[in-house]
């Protein structure tokens, strides 16, 4: 999995892309008819209930910003929040809150949705050792602060990227010749390449499935699109070889149904492309 040195450096290159993007040669509409010294002070106000996220994340683009920002947090990410919360107060220079304030916003509603509905999901699974895994379905770009939401909302990450776990999905098994074709060419590539990855094999069907466990090594694999009944043999037939995964359209609907079928995780897209943002507002006090 990446580092936590890597991590952090991807969401400082997110915060440094973001400003690019936003504030560009300058805030003009700030510089115009704000002056350089004023002071001021803001509350991050919560206007819809929900989990709250991204309030770590909003410390280090202040950070950024304006290293002189005086923040007082009052919730943790994390936290059941309702309407009318305060998650935090900023106060200093009034140019600097307004150059940080659309960064804040936009990512503390984008990480406080996918917090909202990972923290369902993991609600649902309770009672059962299936753990929610998030997938690679993200934002171009800010990856890293969405799947440190899904974290945040109760669940776990899987891999971060193509270049921290192998993961041979049905292309991959039709590009390779099939699935003994795609294992052992995988196993051999890492080999010879010194690289230490765990390996991930996806299913169709249970045939691909006999055909995987004639494999040492595998680390999970994924029971892709199985309805319940053929899940429950799937993971019957696996038993201890491996870890197993639930993936293909599930929902808050079916996710407990799976998790009863004995998988260890069960993948959802939806986590991260499927909501919509949770209502928050910056205002001045």
């Amino acid at each position: 999995m990446i580092s936590t040195e890597q991590f952090q450096e991807e969401l400082q290159i997110i915060i440094k892309n973001a400003l690019r993007e936003d504030v560009g040669d300058g805030d003009h509409s700030s510089l115009a008819c704000i002056p350089k010294e004023a002071k001021g002070k803001a509350k991050l106000l919560v206007k819809e209930s929900g989990i709250i996220a991204g309030i770590e994340f909003a410390q280090m683009i202040f950070e950024e910003v304006d290293k002189n920002l005086e923040i007082e947090i009052l919730l943790k990410d994390g936290d059941a929040v309702a309407v009318g919360d305060i998650a935090f107060y900023v106060s200093g220079s009034s140019q600097s809150i307004l150059k940080a304030e659309r960064l804040v916003l936009n990512s503390m509603q984008r990480m406080s949705a996918i917090a909202t509905k990972t923290n369902e999901f993991a609600e649902l699974l309770k009672g059962t050792k299936t753990k929610i895994l998030d997938t690679r379905k993200t934002t171009p770009g800010i990856r890293a602060i969405e799947k440190w939401a899904v974290k945040i909302g109760g669940g776990e990450n899987h891999r971060f990227a193509l270049y921290d776990m192998i993961m041979l999905k049905d292309n991959h098994i039709d590009f390779a010749g099939g699935v003994h074709q795609a294992i052992k060419k995988t196993q051999k590539y890492l080999k010879d390449n010194q690289l230490d990855l765990k390996i991930i094999v996806e299913a169709r069907d249970m045939e691909e499935i006999k055909k995987i466990l004639e494999h040492k090594g595998i680390h999970r694999i994924l029971i892709d699109n199985f309805d319940f009944e053929e899940t429950k043999k799937a993971v019957k037939l696996i038993g201890d070889f491996c870890k197993t995964e639930s993936s293909g359209g599930i929902t808050l609907k079916t996710a407990r149904k799976y998790a009863e079928c004995g998988v260890d995780y069960i993948s959802s897209g939806a986590l991260t492309h499927s909501v919509s943002n949770m209502d928050l507002s910056l205002k001045a006090v």
